[in-house]
């Protein structure tokens, strides 16, 4: 796991830099204050696991590094695009994101909204200046689009947002997540896949993965919400109860949820067993989602 650890903090220093040098002002910026609203929440301390899990993935599969590099970054600003949405009034209303203020609360409703606009289609203009061939091209920005549009991450947070004061049923709560949070990081996999030649078993494999560690990641995400605290989150803790949500724990029980994340963990691994290659990291990656404190 140390040894992880520091592949993730090299990696998400390759991902900060790649995206200081997408946002670099330039001298006839149109609106700098909207490129300031944009890095305010895109450089807030994220741990950039959406592109580290496609540049693990990658490197797994022997791709074309700088172009996942690329596109992960692409999706980096999909998921803050995400972020500063949610975060509005008209959403969960939230004062606080990763220890700083809302990006609504600094520059505005109408400010937050517009920089969530212009992450999300900024980063599908780096995806068509990226080089690569022009079938992998259009792959990946198929996958973004579907990704994060009405059929996944979009589609999830309606659901989300009609499930507030509403008990689901298991089923209807894994359908809004694997929308809301799993899309995205099943992308972030499927962009190393499709940044490198692949055989079509490969892909299955790391598609289950990712399906895995999706589910995985939200419901220790409700865990945290539930036990956590706000200093240590960097947002404010138990949000989801005061607005009403169902979730993992609340259907399953703290244990309930505890053993299911543990369950997810162990199919995630498994999912792997099949790929020749060093998986090893993608293998800790699990463990360190599963223990993750914030």
């Amino acid at each position: 796991m140390a040894e992880l650890k520091t592949v993730l903090t090299e990696k998400a220093a390759a991902v900060d830099n790649k995206l200081k040098e997408l946002m670099e002002l330039k001298s006839d910026e149109l609106a700098p204050i909207l490129t300031e609203a944009m890095s305010y929440t895109l450089f807030s301390g994220g741990k950039r696991i959406r592109p580290v899990l496609s540049l693990l993935t990658v490197e797994l599969l022997g791709g074309n590094y700088q172009a996942a590099l690329t596109a992960g970054s692409a999706l980096e600003m999909i998921h803050t695009y995400s972020l500063i949405h949610d975060d509005l009034p008209a959403m969960d209303d939230d004062k606080l994101r990763r220890g700083k203020k809302t990006n609504h609360l600094v520059y505005g409703e109408a400010i937050a909204v517009l920089a969530g606009d212009a992450l999300l289609t900024y980063a599908f203009q780096i995806l068509s200046e990226l080089e690569i061939a022009d079938e992998r091209q259009v792959k990946l920005i198929n996958l973004l689009a579907r990704s994060a549009g009405y059929q996944g991450m979009v589609g999830g947070q309606v659901l989300d947002i009609q499930a507030e004061n509403k008990q689901l049923k298991l089923e209807q709560l894994q359908k809004l997540q694997q929308g809301k949070t799993g899309a995205l990081l099943k992308a972030a996999v499927l962009i190393g896949v499709y940044c490198s030649d692949y055989q079509q078993d490969q892909e299955k494999a790391l598609f289950n993965y990712a399906q895995n560690i999706g589910i995985l990641f939200q419901i220790v995400d409700d865990l945290l919400d539930l036990t956590g605290d706000t200093a240590a989150l960097g947002k404010e803790a138990g949000r989801d109860e005061e607005l009403n949500k169902s979730t993992y724990p609340s259907l399953l029980g703290l244990e309930g949820a505890e053993s299911a994340a543990r369950e997810y963990a162990a199919a995630a691994k498994a999912s792997l067993a099949s790929l020749s290659g060093q998986t090893n990291y993608l293998v800790d990656l699990v463990d360190y989602i599963l223990t993750r404190k914030h």
